[in-house]
């Protein structure tokens, strides 16, 4: 069961009356409810306990009062009278078990009543994340980049494997996955990578990939059996539409090259590599992946898109200037994320200090990858609520 529906079902019994009962709502604890959240807030996303006791408490219900009166979303409002119709059937329930103790309609009444408390609950954590916005680049394709880091020849062997990891993640989920650019190592391994990857809620997974990927293993070239420590980098950019994103052709300088390395008779005869600089800042994509001259084209530019929106992206955060510190991480490339510890069979994630075993299940990419991503999306839901309750309880107290 998730995380977050955990949660909520501790909470219940403490939503009815704060969206169906005005008049029964205790007197808000201002200082104490505000002093929880903001502890939360400091403690990261490690204090489970803490986080019921908010979702359970009056800080939620004066949330839930504050965009109420700000008017709601019709999906909001939806999600809102439907649990206002299971709570009194629920009542209503629980009423006609009390006055009738015939056998059959205690074994009926149990059913209905399990069947409302599942549907309650349900109904509840599709509120809360209702109430936390979504990020506008989450429903984009995007554009992976792994590159070999610290350790050589096993750097570029661990490389190979973990992009083949989101292949396979990739056609798990149902994605498109197209190599935009593949330069290998002599032994096998891989130097650097870039895919596209298209599909539903692709960035909205694979955000939270990005980073520094290390591995601690005995490398196959190792004779002396001593575990060393590799690294490679991940990066994950949102593919922008053109409505998002416009580039004015003049400000791009497009070269044509002959392409180099190994790959067929195209190699070093003809200019089918293509090289393409944006001017104003410098940013440069090239590909020489395709025997075509326009495919390569095509490709670089999707890669320069990406690249160039990933930059405005980043230059809008940092014009925001939030305070909010985000324990699943910045997702920036210079973070070290995930280690995968392979003589004792573990992946840690670093972001929610969390381990798993069984490493060759989880480089399949199919189901235990889902499963740490599944709670990487989680712990970013927990964090993301716990800041707009903060917020709305900072505007209660001035």
């Amino acid at each position: 069961m998730r995380l977050l529906s955990r949660a909520l079902r501790a909470a219940q019994g403490c939503w009815a009356a704060a969206l169906l009962h005005p008049s029964r709502r205790a007197a808000p604890d201002r200082g104490s409810a505000a002093g929880t959240c903001l502890l939360l807030l400091r403690c990261g996303l490690t204090a489970r306990p803490g986080l019921q006791e908010l979702l359970a408490g009056p800080a939620l219900r004066r949330l839930l009062e504050a965009r109420g009166a700000g008017g709601v979303g019709p999906e909001l409002a939806a999600r809102v009278q439907r649990l206002r119709d299971k709570e009194q059937e629920l009542r209503e329930t629980r009423e006609l078990a009390r006055q009738d103790e015939s056998e059959d309609l205690q074994k009926l009444a149990e059913k209905e009543i399990a069947a409302c408390e599942e549907e309650i609950a349900e109904l509840k954590q599709q509120i809360v994340l209702l109430l936390i916005p979504s990020e506008e680049t989450d429903e984009s394709d995007l554009v992976m980049e792994v590159t070999a880091g610290v350790g050589g020849q096993e750097a570029m062997l661990f490389t190979s494997e973990i992009f083949d990891m989101y292949q396979r993640y990739a056609a798990y989920k149902k994605w498109k996955f197209e190599i935009l650019e593949y330069f290998p190592s002599e032994i096998g391994g891989l130097r650097h990578a870039v895919a596209s990857i298209a599909g539903l809620e692709a960035y909205k997974y694979m955000k939270f990939e990005g980073g520094v990927h290390r591995v601690q293993r005995v490398p196959k070239t190792e004779k002396q059996g001593r575990i060393h420590t590799s690294t490679t980098t991940v990066a994950i950019l949102p593919q922008p539409t053109q409505m998002k994103l416009q580039i004015n052709p003049k400000d791009l300088r497009i070269e044509t090259k002959r392409a180099t390395g190994a790959g067929g008779q195209h190699v070093n005869t003809t200019d089918s590599a293509v090289r393409i600089v944006h001017i104003p800042t410098g940013i440069v994509s090239e590909c020489q992946q395709e025997r075509s001259q326009i495919r390569n084209k095509e490709k670089a530019m999707q890669m320069l898109s990406a690249k160039l929106y990933n930059a405005k992206l980043e230059e809008e955060t940092r014009k925001r200037n939030s305070v909010r510190k985000i324990q699943i991480g910045t997702k920036g490339r210079s973070e070290k994320i995930r280690t995968y510890n392979f003589p004792q069979d573990r992946i840690t994630d670093h972001r929610i200090s969390r381990s798993v075993h069984h490493i060759e299940c989880f480089m399949l990419g199919e189901e235990k990858l889902d499963e740490m991503i599944q709670t990487l999306r989680e712990n970013a839901d927990y964090e993301s609520l716990m800041e707009i309750i903060s917020e709305n309880e900072k505007k209660n107290l001035s």
